[in-house]
């Protein structure tokens, strides 16, 4: 019994900190939609949303309603399934390699991501078009890279990321030599904000499309995160207990990467989540990937929809959201890797 204690413990401070980041990301989710521009009273948007489920009394003005459904609506959806989906998507990717450095492009997908959307950009397509190219182009550099990873001798994963970078290289000269044809007027800003990365003019169209690949993504590493613990163990030691480690690497990788080609061709390229905040949530909750997993998915949607909120409030021009990340997760993660505790 004495040994039993400290675990559980550990699981219920685990809970705890799960409820409490619920309970943090449900009240920013409805403070969002005060920030802004067009002032909202909460409990008018309260009401809002509460009209499209019950039938209310109209209290609020058209362009109340137009404010809180059209345009910050999907924004802050939007926020919220990427941040959830990239955090997840390291935490898995970290899981999988046994490296505290890996991160959701560690494979080339936001590479590809950035090629197809450059490259959309550059043929003239419209948003959908480099969305579903972006997209497209992002599972295609996965593929290559699981397929020259298979053609080489060795250890597997090491042969996978030593595949990711390579590939990664390409596709991003490939960005690069887009950029230099680009028409410097019209495609080159285009394509140069895209890869910084943002929610403006976030439509419900965007969140759709990013969803059902999210939901297909996330639901899978959820059923199987308790398995995923396993992947820390030798092959041997992982069969002797009934789990095919390879096949469960591959599925996890495979889940790991629709839920970047997903984030990254709908927000373009958002670093910095999917490395930091697998760390932050592991100081939370442990390494039990049981609790890790359902915490970085929360915790990372508080932190995209935070960074977003300071985006388009902060100044009169809205700062590109890749931009705001990088400026907040690269001093953290300095924080991290310079603190007396083993953190990494």
């Amino acid at each position: 019994m004495l040994e039993r204690a400290p675990k559980t413990i550990a699981d219920r401070r685990a809970r705890l900190w799960i409820v409490v980041l619920a309970a943090v990301l449900l009240a920013l989710f409805l403070v969002s939609f005060v920030l802004g521009r067009y002032d909202v009273p909460i409990w008018q948007v309260v009401r809002i949303l509460l009209s499209r489920v019950v039938p209310l009394t109209q209290t609020w003005t058209g362009n109340m309603e137009i404010a809180v459904l059209n345009l910050r609506l999907p924004r802050i959806l939007l926020a919220c399934l990427v941040g959830c989906a990239l955090s997840t998507a390291g935490t898995a990717y970290q899981s999988v390699f046994r490296n505290p450095m890996a991160a959701p492009d560690i494979l080339g997908a936001s590479s590809g991501a950035c090629f197809g959307a450059a490259l959309a950009i550059l043929l003239g397509l419209g948003r959908g078009g480099v969305t579903a190219l972006a997209f497209a182009a992002s599972l295609v550099t996965v593929a290559l890279v699981y397929i020259i990873a298979r053609r080489i001798r060795g250890n597997q994963v090491v042969n996978l990321l030593l595949s990711g970078i390579m590939i990664s290289s390409l596709f991003s000269a490939g960005t690069s030599y887009i950029k230099l044809v680009a028409d410097p007027t019209n495609q080159l800003p285009a394509i140069t904000y895209w890869l910084m990365g943002s929610l403006s003019g976030t439509r419900m169209q965007d969140v759709a499309f990013a969803l059902l690949p999210m939901a297909a993504g996330l639901i899978p590493l959820l059923l199987l995160r308790w398995r995923i613990n396993l992947l820390t163990l030798d092959e041997e030691e992982a069969r002797s207990m009934g789990v095919n480690a390879t096949a469960l690497r591959l599925v996890v990788i495979l889940c790991a990467t629709v839920l970047t080609a997903a984030s990254v061709s709908v927000s373009g390229m958002i670093g910095w989540v999917g490395l930091v905040i697998p760390h932050f949530s592991r100081k939370l909750v442990g390494n039990d990937c049981r609790r890790l997993l359902p915490a970085a998915m929360l915790l990372g949607a508080i932190f995209l929809l935070l960074v977003d909120n300071v985006s388009r409030n902060l100044l009169a021009v809205e700062i590109p959201i890749g931009i705001l990340t990088a400026f907040i997760g690269a001093p953290f993660f300095i924080y991290l890797m310079t603190r007396k505790e083993h953190v990494l």
